[in-house]
C-alpha cells in the first residue's frame, strides 16, 4: 500500500467516526481529494474537509445544495455536510443555457457574498495584484517562451484600460463539471475553492473563450444582463490571457510538464485570437 493510500484510508475512517453507527463513507472524487459521500440506508450526504468558508452563505442564496451542518474536529478541520443532489453535472453544450448565464449574474450581484468574503481576510485581485503575481512567477522559472512574455508585456501595458467598474465574488472555474441540474431542475454551481474578488469579466471570460461562439457572446451576455462593448472585451481579452499564463506558469513552477504544455498553447492561441471586434 502506497503511503497516500494509506493517508486516504485514515481520513475516511476519521469520518466514519464522526458519522457513527450505520455510515459508509467513501471518496467523491474532485480535485482536492477532500470530498466524500456519506451513505446510511436511503440517507445520502456530501462531506468535505475544510470547504470554502463562505459556504454557509452560498447555501442560503441557493447557489449550492443546502448546507446541513458544520463540525469542527480536534485538529482544526472542518467537516460540512450538505444535501446530497441527484441530477447531473452540465455538459459543455449546455452552458450556452440562459440559466447558466443569470445564475452567474446572481452571483456577481450578491453583496452578502462579497461582504463574507472581504470579512474573513481576503485580497481583491486587481490588475495590478495579478501582474505582480505573474512576474514573481516568471522569477522563478528556468525559461520562459515568447508567447510567456508577450502576455506579460501584454498584460502590464494595456493594465490601466482594463480596470473593472465593480469587483465581485468570482468562482475562477467556469469548468463545465462544475455546474449541476438536480432532479427537480434547479441549478447549481459547487467547487468554490478557487474563489477570488475580482473583475467579474474572469468568471465570463472563463464561459465565452472555452465554450460559447464568438458570434453569440452578445446573446449569451444579454441573459447575463450585460451588452458586448469595447471595454468588456478587452477586460475578458485581459482576464483570459492573466489565467492561462498564471495556470501555464505555476504548471512549470511544479513540473506538471503536459499541464504547462496544454495552457501554453492555450495561451498562444488568444494571443493570436483578434477578440477585441464587436
Amino acid at each position: 500500500m502506497k503511503y497516500s493510500d494509506h493517508y486516504d484510508r485514515s481520513k475516511v475512517k476519521v469520518l466514519e467516526l464522526l458519522m457513527g453507527d450505520g455510515w459508509t463513507i467513501e471518496p467523491a472524487g474532485g480535485s482536492s481529494g477532500e470530498a466524500y459521500l456519506a451513505r446510511a440506508g436511503e440517507q445520502v450526504l456530501f462531506l468535505k474537509r475544510n470547504s470554502s468558508p463562505f459556504l454557509a452563505v452560498l447555501s442560503a442564496e441557493g447557489i449550492v445544495p443546502k448546507l446541513l451542518w458544520t463540525k469542527r474536529q480536534a485538529n482544526g478541520d472542518v467537516i460540512t455536510a450538505q444535501r446530497w443532489v441527484d441530477g447531473r453535472e452540465l455538459t459543455g453544450g449546455d452552458m450556452d443555457n440562459t440559466r447558466v448565464a443569470q445564475l452567474l449574474s446572481k452571483i456577481h450581484s450578491s453583496s452578502e457574498l462579497l461582504d463574507m468574503f472581504m470579512r474573513i481576510g481576503n485580497h481583491a485581485r486587481t490588475p495590478e495584484a495579478t501582474i505582480a503575481v505573474l512576474k514573481e512567477q516568471q522569477e522563478q522559472l528556468p525559461y520562459i517562451t515568447t508567447s510567456m512574455a508577450g502576455a506579460l508585456e501584454e498584460l502590464a501595458g494595456t493594465s490601466g484600460e482594463v480596470q473593472p467598474p465593480r469587483l465581485v465574488v468570482c468562482h475562477g472555474d467556469m469548468n463545465h463539471n462544475n455546474w449541476m441540474f438536480d432532479a427537480n431542475g434547479d441549478l447549481y454551481l459547487v467547487d468554490w475553492d478557487n474563489a477570488t474578488v475580482s473583475d467579474p469579466a474572469l468568471d465570463l471570460a472563463l464561459i465565452l473563450y472555452e465554450y460559447i461562439p464568438r458570434e453569440e457572446w452578445d446573446g449569451w451576455l444579454q441573459g447575463y444582463g450585460l451588452s458586448l462593448t469595447s471595454h468588456l472585451l478587452r477586460r475578458m481579452r485581459w482576464q483570459i490571457i492573466s489565467h492561462l499564463l498564471d495556470h501555464a506558469q505555476q504548471a512549470m513552477l511544479t513540473n506538471r510538464i503536459k499541464e504547462a504544455e496544454f495552457y501554453k498553447k492555450q495561451l498562444e492561441a488568444v494571443l493570436d485570437r483578434d477578440s477585441l471586434q464587436i
